[in-house]
């Protein structure tokens, strides 16, 4: 199989595509591929340093308000698409698969255009505007939560999950948290505010830490690297000591083999965090960001929260005791943590990569009939 794979900006887009590969690859192994993706995304560094075959676009997004940038963005759009004719022509795909992102808006429109099978992908419980564009002319949509499936044409739509929950869920973890000092036979809380921080998140934990360090369990805070020192210098300004039973580091640069070993986590609630907690059934307390399009964050969040699988607390209601209250809410009761475990492995869906190649497949079988 021939396959473009194209999603950017952020790696909740970028990921779900390279997870995707590796079940094609598993089916089919000599499967190749090329990523197209734009030239100012962080997918230009992240899907290069996989191996796989990159090209690139220049492509923006539209302004909310009226603004001449606007013109710009259409020129963009257009000069794009063009560009991704001539790539479709060159790598001859078997089928076009688009995960979100203004550049896979380019590349699956042009794909659609000159009639090869298109296949795409929502991670989010909101439906993106580049999926909201493409899907009248898609061949099939997966979506990974059941609520979204609502937002696209009821032929075409099926709930198949992310892909990067079989990616992460089939990881055989040796991690152990003495490599932090840290103990193995102890409930361990990871707080993670995503790749860059949270700053929001990192104030709850100041707040919070006095009483962290009093607490039988083990608690790793992961500030993000651009916020690690000021999470530092606060907690001195304020004569707030570290106890043995935290870690306070910048950034974790194998978060699934961590995952594995985790008891419960403080998290944002994007599509790549919950298909990673579902997967893993970790038991979670989720904080929605509160600046993402179409407050999807806090729509993910629900889905888990319905289901008896996630906590939440709103971002203007965090703070030290809040989280405090949470956290020990799963972590000092047992059957609650148990339950909710129980909870987020039904929920989870651990086969969305062999889904979605399923789904990839009828798309081409459909073309061929």
């Amino acid at each position: 199989m021939r396959v473009i794979l194209s999603g950017g900006g952020t790696g909740g887009h970028i990921y779900p595509a390279l997870a995707l590969a590796e079940v094609i690859k598993q089916h089919e192994p000599d499967s190749e591929f090329l990523y197209v993706g734009s030239e100012r995304g962080v997918e230009s560094n992240i899907v290069p340093a996989t191996g796989m075959a990159f090209d690139k676009l220049s492509v923006q997004g539209f302004k909310r308000s009226l603004s001449l940038d606007n013109v710009k963005t259409v020129n963009l759009f257009l000069r794009a698409v063009k560009q991704s004719k001539k790539i479709i022509k060159d790598f001859k795909p078997d089928v076009v698969v688009g995960t979100g992102g203004y550049v896979a808006g380019a590349v699956v429109y042009a794909a659609q255009r000159m009639h090869i099978p298109t296949v795409i992908h929502e991670q989010n419980s909101v439906a993106g505007v580049t999926n909201k564009f493409l899907a009248r002319g898609a061949s099939k949509i997966g979506v990974a939560f059941d609520v979204a499936k609502q937002q696209f044409p009821a032929g075409k739509v099926t709930l198949v999950g992310n892909p990067r929950a079989q990616q992460v869920a089939h990881i055989v973890s040796t991690f152990s948290w003495q490599t932090l000092g840290l103990r193995d036979d102890k409930s361990t809380l990871l707080i993670f505010g995503g790749s860059q921080g949270a700053p929001a998140i990192n104030s709850a934990v100041i707040e919070a830490m006095n009483t962290f360090n009093l607490r039988n369990y083990q608690v790793v805070v992961v500030t993000g690297p651009k916020r690690y020192d000021n999470v530092l210098s606060q907690l001195n300004s304020q004569g707030i000591a570290v106890a043995d039973n935290v870690r306070i580091l910048p950034y974790i640069d194998n978060m699934p083999e961590v995952l594995a070993k985790t008891n419960a986590i403080v998290s944002r609630a994007g599509a790549t965090s919950i298909a990673e907690i579902t997967a893993l059934g970790i038991p979670s307390i989720l904080v929605p960001s509160l600046h993402v399009t179409g407050n999807h964050q806090t729509k993910n969040a629900q889905s888990l929260v319905d289901d008896g699988a996630a906590l939440v607390i709103a971002e203007t209601d965090l703070n030290g005791e809040t989280l405090i209250t949470a956290v020990d809410s799963l972590l000092l009761n047992d059957k609650a943590s148990e339950n909710m475990a129980a909870q987020v492995a039904k929920v989870g869906i651990p086969d969305a990569g062999d889904r979605l190649y399923n789904l990839i497949q009828d798309a081409i079988l459909e073309k061929k009939d």
